[in-house]
Formats: structure tokens, sequence, C-alpha cells
């Protein structure tokens, strides 16, 4: 797998933190040319030194179409392209703002679509979306967060065919520990994480590292296309 990505040039959108920094952070071991890409400057430099390697970063909000479309058009084709980026406030339908719920959309579908629409991949190169696994199992306090991630989903496949012979696939991870959980205290996030754990057949909870190897396995396999890998632990069929 490792060889396939040699000299490869990789772009990590949403990089600087959990998932995307340990696909961009493996992509790097894996012998790729590493860019990585998110709103913050200051998280940036944090990630590109922690990634270390042959790895740079740039300034993207994927929120706004002309900045999207002007730093693919300023950059060589890129043979990987990683969307992780999303910040999607969550709650009930019935209490969720509209406003936030828009920005919820704006964030994770929206932004995957303004990179799909105005990337240069290389022939049999590749884009990746980081969906989620509530596509397949609703949670009654965050249905907006499936059907977006079911979108995202069916983006993936549909652009499978449109951007072909470029593929197109989606890893769908469950719960992860990562950053977004920062907002809990740790012994909450501790117990969460343990409940989680007992509650999944795998019998723990998600590592950032877990999913950046689907993500890499999707990336480096030639044959993949229009997939969605689910890598949740099996969170799905619990």
């Amino acid at each position: 797998m490792s060889h396939a990505l040699t000299n490869s040039r990789v772009l990590v959108i949403g990089g600087s933190s959990g998932i995307g920094l340990a696909t961009a952070k493996a992509a790097a071991q894996a012998g790729a040319s590493v860019t990585i890409a998110s709103r913050s400057q200051d998280k940036l430099d944090a990630a590109v030194a922690a990634v270390g390697g042959n790895t740079r970063a740039a300034v993207l909000d994927t929120r706004d179409d002309a900045a999207v479309e002007r730093f693919f058009t300023g950059e060589a084709p890129w043979d990987h392209i990683v969307v992780s980026a999303a910040q999607t406030p969550s709650g009930p339908v019935r209490t969720l703002g509209l406003s936030d719920a828009k920005a919820a959309m704006e964030s994770k579908f929206w932004g995957a679509y303004r990179v799909a629409k105005a990337a240069k991949i290389s022939e049999g190169g590749s884009l990746t979306f980081v969906s989620g696994f509530l596509s397949v199992r609703p949670s009654a306090t965050s249905v907006l967060q499936g059907a977006i991630n079911a979108a995202l989903e069916a983006l993936a496949r549909g652009l499978a065919l449109e951007l072909a012979p470029v593929r197109v696939n989606a890893v769908s991870p469950g719960l992860i520990a990562t950053p977004l959980w920062s907002g809990l205290s740790e012994a909450k996030r501790e117990a969460m994480f343990a409940g989680a754990a007992q509650r999944l057949p795998a019998r723990r909870v998600g590592q950032p590292e877990d999913i950046a190897n689907a993500i890499l396995f999707l990336a480096s396999t030639s044959f993949a296309t229009g997939s969605t890998v689910r890598v949740d632990g099996g969170g799905a069929i619990a």
C-alpha cells in the first residue's frame, strides 16, 4: 500500500486535527508529498510540525466559493484529495435553529461539493470524503448529521461516475476519540467512551488512525471507486 503513495501529491482538507491529521501523518509516512489545508493558520503550523517530512500548509475555508476556486487554480493536479473538514452543530431537528442546520450542511456537504467541483485530480487519482455511520444508523438527536452523511456518500457514488477515471469514495467512521469531544470534561468523556466500548462489537472506541488506514486503503487501491467503507467498530449493527 505504501508503495502506491510514494512521491504522490496528497491534499488533506481539514488536516490540522483529528482524522485529517492522522491521515496526513499516515500519507507522509507512506512517502507522499502532503499538503494540509484548514482555516486556522495556528493549527496548521502545529500540524505541519507534527507531521514532519515533506509537508506544507495552506489556509483554506471550504465555505468560500472564490477561495476554493482560487486555491485549485494555482495548484498542479493532485494525485489524492481527502476532505475531512466539517463543523456541524447538532441537535434534534425541532430544536436546532435553521441557521445552525444550514451552517452544518454548508460546512460538511457543500464544502465537499465545492472541492469536487473545483479540484484538479490526476487520471487514476482519487477523492475521498469522510462521512459518518449515522448515515445508516440514525440517532434521534442527530437526524441532520445522518442526512448530511448520507448525502455525502451519495455524492461520492455519483461523482465516481462523473469524474471517472478519477476514483471517488467515502469513509464512514463510527465513534472516534478526536478533539471533537474536547468540550466534555475528561471524566465525562472517559465515561462516555467506556460506555460506548461496552456496546460496540469491537469493544473499543475508534482512533483517528483507524480511519486514516481506511482512507489510505481507498487512495492506494486502484480498483476501489464508488465505495463507502464503514469503520465503526460495529456501531451500525450494534
